[in-house]
């Protein structure tokens, strides 16, 4: 039996700031690329860049979206991002309240 939950992914990414990440999330919410944007202000991020292993203080941004806007959205977030090479993970969502979930898709439905 096919789920009954409309479909939903959550793009995990980050910020240099969180003014950035309000920034960021404003501006997809408004585009309805994401329906609900979730800041985490202050994570440690330890990596790898050009050689060198980084330690940076950054934000974190749980994108709430659906599958149908995954290729705008990479589009999007890469064109406003600070980051040369901004991380854009997507998880998908396996089950959740049917209320929210269609909620969610509606907030993404151009009007």
């Amino acid at each position: 039996m096919p789920d009954a939950n409309p479909p939903a992914r959550i793009v995990l990414t980050t910020a240099a700031t969180i003014e950035e990440a309000r920034s960021l999330g404003h501006t997809l919410i408004e585009e309805r690329l994401v329906a609900c944007a979730t800041l985490i202000p202050a994570v440690e991020s330890i990596f790898q860049w050009q050689g060198k292993i980084e330690s940076t203080i950054e934000s974190v941004l749980l994108l709430k979206t659906g599958p149908d806007q995954l290729p705008a959205l990479e589009d999007r977030l890469h064109e406003l991002h600070t980051y040369q090479t901004p991380e854009f993970l997507v998880l998908n969502v396996e089950a959740g309240s049917h209320p929210y979930l269609e909620w969610l898709q509606s907030a993404l439905r151009r009007v």
